[in-house]
């Protein structure tokens, strides 16, 4: 059985997609062999929309994503083209949002000179400019497209009306934002409703639960030491055990479907719409291959019920990063 597809960025690509993130922004970054054989598989098996961004690198150099993705087109043109990649930018390096045409444009610039080999596909903004205005950041993407720096535009962490307010003005082809059973905001706050709405794709990150499904860890210091995840207050001393609980109710439902609790829970994301994309990452070949193949299961609707009554009568503890950090302008 092949993986499904969706309509995604004006092509088909296959239902799951690959996070390169975890692959150069962590404390070691992963070898140039490991990285392109878990790109090869992804080719391979259909998942075919690659995220990438601009920062994904330890300082000082925080372009080392892209400059992974360039290794890879050189050692294979027969590769290239074959997936469609959208890169997340439109943050400083202080991590404040900057939506200028000046800052805009200096950096797709960089961004296609360091590809070298290829072009990006998709050009995302990471967080919204409250001070220049949805309205006039897309206004300077469709300039910076029609310029030819990339083909498609792509919001992330932004809320219904902003979604809105951007389609308005021209064609957003995707929207970056946090789904898991340890985060559901956007089916309250009203992003799933809009997009449904607008037929805007939505590529899920993080759909296990930034690492509490698919990993073996007891504690908080099972996570490697310089992970930035060592710092989300969902895996504090306070609420690690709390939430591990929900781990332990969805590993008992994939037991009896004979699947992994990470592939059941990346089935559940891409079946709560059928333009979600689930986004997972890992720096391991055949875990990506593991996570593609849960884009082949199909739940039942018994199922479906059944994670979902788990998931809606579990507290999850924690906000969605590390207290008084990374808060401003998620979902503005």
């Amino acid at each position: 059985m092949s993986l499904p597809t969706v309509q995604f960025a004006g092509q088909s690509v296959g239902k799951i997609a690959t996070g390169l993130m975890r692959l150069t922004w962590a404390p070691k970054q992963t070898p140039d062999e490991q990285a392109f054989e878990l790109m090869r598989v992804a080719i391979k098996e259909g998942a075919t929309f690659f995220n990438s961004g601009v920062f994904y690198g330890n300082p000082p150099d925080s372009t080392s994503n892209l400059q992974l993705i360039s290794r890879f087109c050189e050692a294979h043109p027969d590769l290239k083209d074959k997936f469609v990649l959208s890169v997340k930018g439109g943050i400083t390096a202080e991590f404040a949002p900057n939506g200028t045409i000046e800052f805009l444009r200096e950096e797709v610039e960089k961004i296609n000179r360091i590809l070298k080999h290829r072009k990006m596909d998709m050009y995302e903004v990471a967080r919204l400019d409250t001070k220049t205005g949805i309205e006039t950041v897309m206004k300077n993407l469709l300039t910076l497209r029609d310029e030819g720096h990339f083909k498609y535009i792509s919001l992330s962490e932004v809320a219904a009306a902003t979604i809105r307010k951007a389609a308005s003005v021209g064609p957003v082809s995707c929207v970056e934002v946090e789904y898991s059973p340890f985060t559901t905001d956007i089916e309250r706050n009203g992003v799933l409703d809009a997009c449904k709405e607008l037929n805007i794709p939505i590529a899920a990150y993080s759909p296990l639960g930034a690492g509490f499904l698919g990993n073996s860890w007891k504690s908080k210091e099972d996570i490697p030491e310089g992970d930035h995840r060592r710092h989300f207050d969902k895996f504090s001393d306070e609420h690690f055990e709390h939430n591990m609980q929900l781990v332990k109710q969805l590993e008992e439902i994939a037991k009896k479907r004979d699947v992994t609790a990470a592939q059941l829970t990346i089935a559940w994301v891409g079946q709560q719409w059928e333009g979600v994309l689930p986004l997972p990452g890992t720096t391991n070949p055949d875990r990506a291959k593991q996570n593609i193949a849960a884009g082949k299961i199909r739940l039942s609707d018994d199922e479906l019920k059944q994670i979902r009554a788990v998931i809606d009568n579990f507290d999850v503890k924690g906000v969605r990063y590390a207290k008084g950090r990374m808060s401003e302008n998620l979902f503005a």
